[in-house]
């Protein structure tokens, strides 16, 4: 399974890496469009949901690498390794609640919105740039089932 959630993250983050460079290149070709005086509207729309696509599978790869929400602070006060792990686990479940929450309304919204049309690219639908929602939320929920089931796992163990 660990192999599994590794390949995701992978994936995931790939994806994040290639809407940034998407984001990027708008921006380059919108500032050279200004520069030359050339009319280029959709870059701004194409480099908005861009970014958006590529914060959104950065933060759900990150919930994999237990970076994207940390609370080291009060994680490295506790010196006992078993309250650790606990607090690791009720951390993860609150996480994993707001996980699934963003994954079902996600799914709501990206259905709502599936056929307005793009403002300087009316040919194409809006629906999809509204998919980041529910797949980080589902791809954070899988990674966080899996931290828990570990920790838990670990926990029965005895395991530090």
């Amino acid at each position: 399974m660990k192999k599994v959630l590794k390949i995701m993250q992978k994936v995931q983050m790939a994806a994040g890496g290639v809407f940034l460079t998407i984001f990027l290149v708008t921006v380059v070709i919108q500032m050279f469009s200004r520069y030359v005086g050339i009319t280029a509207t959709w870059t701004e729309e194409v480099s908005m949901y861009a970014f958006i696509w590529a914060a959104f599978m950065g933060a759900g790869a990150m919930v994999y690498e237990k970076q994207h929400f940390a609370f080291t602070s009060i994680r490295d006060m506790m010196k006992n390794q078993r309250t650790k792990k606990l607090l690791g686990i009720f951390i993860a479940v609150i996480m994993f609640i707001f996980s699934v929450l963003m994954a079902y309304y996600g799914v709501m919204i990206t259905k709502q919105f599936w056929n307005y049309k793009w403002v300087s690219l009316p040919m194409l639908n809006r629906g999809p740039t509204w998919l980041c929602l529910p797949l980080c939320g589902i791809t954070s929920a899988i990674y966080l089932a899996g931290q828990i089931v570990e920790d838990a796992a670990e926990l029965k163990k005895g395991g530090e």
